[in-house]
């Protein structure tokens, strides 16, 4: 069960100061603020206690259930599989300098979960070749409480991961920690772009905050600086906003959140995405309107470390010109 609010470790003095330097004072106190109501829900069994992902009795049930079904181990296993897919697209807008460019696309590690899926990813990465990486969130296993080990599992994922490496926050992610990943070397997009330069030529990198749990996303601000023509990839953990995305612009959306349903039927059948969205949208590669968008299956686990009928992934997005 959850611990009460007051067994939440103690923040670090420096990190509102710092939060408040990265992002604004607003911001930094809107975005803690809210993650101190939400937490406050789950401890005291308010709406946000029977999302499936809080409500720990459950999960001892599915764990059970798959361990009297047999399942269980199989699915343990399953979730170490990690794999890399490639997906080609094409953009008839794509600055020329940038076609062949490569994206290395991870999503819900969950870090702390499943140590064993962590080590196999260390040993996939030297063998890849890209030039950004984009992390889409949920780096941590639980939505609330300590994230200690997560930091670790990140401090010693970082160094296998090459060029520069961008991230947005999941809804099982704090803001608490973004000045710890940021001193690692992951740039977070907290409603921001950066541009990515090749010679005279450049696209544009977004990020949005959760739009899921928190709901503390804004593409308008995240877009503010990407002039209109441009060509612009946005990052959120979740797919669920692919329509705003669209109408704003964007060429590309990248995201995860859904695990492809994680435990499916065969046939990679999802049982459940926790998304509103069309289940075309649900895993892969898909199109909505001019905005190409893939949802990553993640590298990691949710709720219990098992997968089934749906292997865990890594992907290289290639963007071509044409």
């Amino acid at each position: 069960m959850p611990a009460s609010p007051g067994r939440r470790p103690a923040m670090p003095e420096d990190v509102p100061e710092k939060l408040e330097q990265r992002l604004g004072r607003l911001h930094a106190r809107q975005r803690l603020g809210i993650e101190d109501d939400f937490e406050a829900h789950v401890f005291g069994h308010g709406i946000n206690f029977f999302h499936v992902e809080n409500w720990y009795s459950i999960h001892s049930v599915i764990r059970n259930t798959l361990k009297v079904t047999g399942l269980y181990w199989r699915g343990h296993r399953n979730a170490q599989r990690i794999r890399v897919v490639e997906n080609d697209v094409r953009f008839p807008d794509l600055p020329p300098l940038f076609d062949g460019f490569t994206l290395l696309h991870i999503s819900d590690l969950h870090a702390d979960m499943n140590r064993k899926a962590m080590q196999r990813l260390t040993r996939i990465l030297p063998g890849l070749r890209y030039d950004i990486c984009v992390l889409t969130g949920d780096f941590r296993g639980k939505t609330f409480g300590p994230f200690d080990a997560t930091m670790e599992e990140m401090a010693r994922l970082r160094p296998f991961l090459t060029g520069p490496v961008y991230g947005v926050l999941g809804n099982h992610d704090t803001i608490r920690m973004v000045p710890g990943l940021e001193e690692m070397g992951i740039r977070m997009l907290l409603n921001e772009s950066v541009a990515i330069e090749r010679g005279a030529q450049s696209i544009h990198l977004a990020g949005i905050d959760d739009a899921h749990y928190f709901r503390v996303d804004n593409i308008e601000k995240a877009a503010s600086r990407i002039g209109h023509g441009d060509f612009s990839i946005l990052l959120s953990h979740t797919p669920e906003i692919y329509r705003q995305a669209a109408h704003a612009g964007f060429r590309l959306i990248l995201s995860g959140h859904t695990h492809g349903g994680q435990i499916c039927l065969p046939g990679s059948i999802p049982i459940t995405l926790d998304s509103v969205l069309p289940r075309r949208m649900g895993a892969g590669a898909w199109r909505y309107n001019d905005m190409v968008g893939y949802t990553s299956v993640g590298a990691g686990s949710s709720v219990v470390p098992v997968r089934l009928n749906c292997l865990p992934e890594i992907t290289l997005h290639h963007l071509h010109r044409g």
